[in-house]
């Protein structure tokens, strides 16, 4: 049994929901289908919620019925038949019956997470209908009656595969399964969600409590690129990433993937594809434990980077000094991406500022502190490339003239890291690029 996961813009019009249909049923074997939201509809939900949040109930009155007249229109194009309109005509009342009682009840973090699961549940329960008119026998698997996070908002893995081979068992005459992405049920049974990355995560742990013979993430990408082209004009989709490549660049900024996918699937040694739905012929990228061939893959950027350099001459001799420095950074939940020290100073590296006066000022016994803000982690990613040796001289040679302000070499095998200014980032892709890949 295979996992195909669809994003939002490969269902986000009816025409693209007839070919997620015909993907489906190219071959014959057994697969359960992850569909994310329509294209636009969760950042329309996130925008209701807030306005409920401001106590501003007639704009979100507003935004609910423009998207209700979305999927109204949706439903016309969708299905023909006076039968399946009606079907689909009533999951949209459904669902926007609830948005619109919702106006008269207290809003609260609860109540926002209900309001969010919205879109998933009426994709899915209109491609069904759409599927049912045009004859494909599937059931409607719903995602709130297998999938589980804890108290720490972590997957439950064990149980979320227990439920869902018991469900599979009780239906092992079906062979096609739809469900939902991103929603799941907390340690509370309440409607919650998997956060960023959530449908690719559904995927990924769906296909690791399955132990699927593959995770499909279908996307408008054909595969992951060794660059962004949204920047560089010359790229180029790679064929075969390692788990860890594959989690390196999505950490560091590579979009088509959230680094949380990668981690189940990879406990299972699931191989995971990344295909585009309108190219569906295209090759793609195949993530598996294998790398393929040893050199340098791709280059990533992370954005939103600031640079914390605590400047002491008491380090030499103070025993402890790093441990006192991160647990500073422990303490305000802060993650940190790069570190680099010498006899006088540490710098540091993190993506989230919402803590940063409250750490500066804990630093500040420490020593002199330097905060630069407005820098851009440029990651080079690839198999064992920190072990080969003319690797670091062709990168330099292709920067030459960029201000480094941090180098980050050795503490992966698959990863050498440089923080620059984000006035820098374009230049510095685009000449790695050129110096790393001839393009």
């Amino acid at each position: 049994m295979k996992v195909m996961k669809f994003g939002g813009t490969s269902v986000g019009k009816p025409e693209r929901m007839f070919q997620v249909a015909e993907l489906i049923t190219k071959d014959a074997e057994p697969k359960i289908v992850v569909l994310s939201a329509l294209s636009g509809t969760t950042n329309a939900l996130v925008s209701i919620s807030n306005s409920l949040a401001q106590g501003d109930k007639h704009t979100a009155k507003q935004k609910i019925d423009e998207l209700e007249a979305h999927y109204r229109k949706f439903v016309l194009d969708l299905v023909k038949t006076e039968t399946a309109q009606t079907k689909a005509n009533a999951v949209v009342t459904e669902h926007f019956e609830f948005l619109n009682i919702i106006l008269r009840i207290s809003f609260s973090e609860a109540l926002n997470k209900d309001i969010l699961a919205q879109g998933e549940l009426m994709s899915t329960k209109m491609f069904s209908v759409y599927l049912e008119e045009i004859g494909i026998d599937h059931i409607l698997l719903p995602a709130l009656e297998f999938m589980n996070i804890d108290a720490n908002e972590e997957p439950q893995l064990k149980e979320i595969s227990n439920k869902l081979k018991e469900i599979l068992k009780q239906n092992s005459n079906k062979k096609l399964f739809i469900t939902q992405g991103y929603i799941c049920r907390n340690a509370r049974g309440e409607v919650d969600n998997l956060k960023r990355g959530g449908s690719d995560y559904t995927a990924s742990l769906v296909a690791a409590a399955i132990n699927a013979s593959v995770c499909e993430i279908w996307t408008d990408i054909d595969g992951m690129h060794n660059n962004d082209p949204r920047i560089v004009d010359k790229t180029v989709a790679i064929e075969q990433l390692s788990f860890e490549e594959a989690a390196e660049l999505a950490y560091f900024g590579a979009k088509i993937l959230h680094p949380t996918c990668i981690w189940p699937t990879q406990q299972t040694k699931v191989p995971v594809k990344l295909l585009n739905t309108m190219q569906p012929d295209a090759k793609g990228t195949v993530i598996k434990e294998d790398a393929g061939s040893v050199g340098v893959k791709a280059l990533a950027a992370k954005d939103g980077i600031i640079a914390i350099k605590i400047k002491s001459s008491r380090m030499l001799l103070a025993y402890g000094f790093l441990r006192k420095v991160f647990e500073v950074f422990e303490k305000y939940k802060t993650p940190i991406d790069m570190v680099t020290t010498s006899e006088v100073a540490v710098s540091v590296t993190i993506d989230n500022d919402a803590e940063l006066e409250n750490i500066v000022r804990e630093l500040e016994p420490f020593g002199t502190i330097e905060v630069d803000k407005q820098q851009t982690i440029i990651s080079i990613v690839g198999n064992e490339i920190s072990e080969t040796k003319e690797i670091l001289k062709k990168l330099f040679d292709a920067i030459e003239g960029i201000p480094v302000r941090m180098v980050s070499y050795g503490g992966s095998p698959h990863n050498i890291s440089l923080l620059v200014n984000d006035t820098y980032k374009k230049q510095t892709l685009q000449l790695l690029n050129k110096g790393l890949f001839g393009l």
